[in-house]
Order: C-alpha cells, then structure tokens, then sequence
C-alpha cells in the first residue's frame, strides 16, 4: 500500500475505529510510532492510501479533522 496520509489516534479508540474502517471497506493500516513516524505517548497511526475523494470525506467526518501527510 502506498501511504499518503494518516491520523494519530488513542489505542483506546482503535477497536471502533477499524470496525469502522472495515465496514466501510476503507483500505487502512495501523502503524505504532517509528523515528520517521513520530507520536504522542500511547497513540498510533491510522495511514491511508490516496483515497477518492468521497472516500476522504468518509474517513474525514469519522475521524473529525484532516489526515497530516505522511512523512516521507
């Protein structure tokens, strides 16, 4: 999957997000923090591919906010 862009999120949200996801059939993976990938203490990342963008909106009105682009 080529990432694109990706959302911090707590573990705690993570188990109702990819039922979410899922069920959607959105294309996701989950990533926990790397040096190029840098987090928040107790976060992880949802990262996407380029999506269409009713897709986009999807995971944007899920998610609440805009994904941050992926480090490359």
């Amino acid at each position: 999957m080529d990432k694109s862009f990706y959302y911090s999120v707590a573990w705690s949200e993570i188990s109702y997000l990819k039922e979410a996801l899922t069920a959607m059939e959105i294309p996701y993976a989950i990533e926990q923090p790397t040096e190029r990938l840098q987090l928040a203490e107790g976060e992880v990342a949802l990262v996407f591919p380029d999506l269409p963008v009713r897709v986009y909106n999807h995971v944007r009105e899920l998610l609440g906010d805009h994904g941050q682009r992926y480090p490359d």
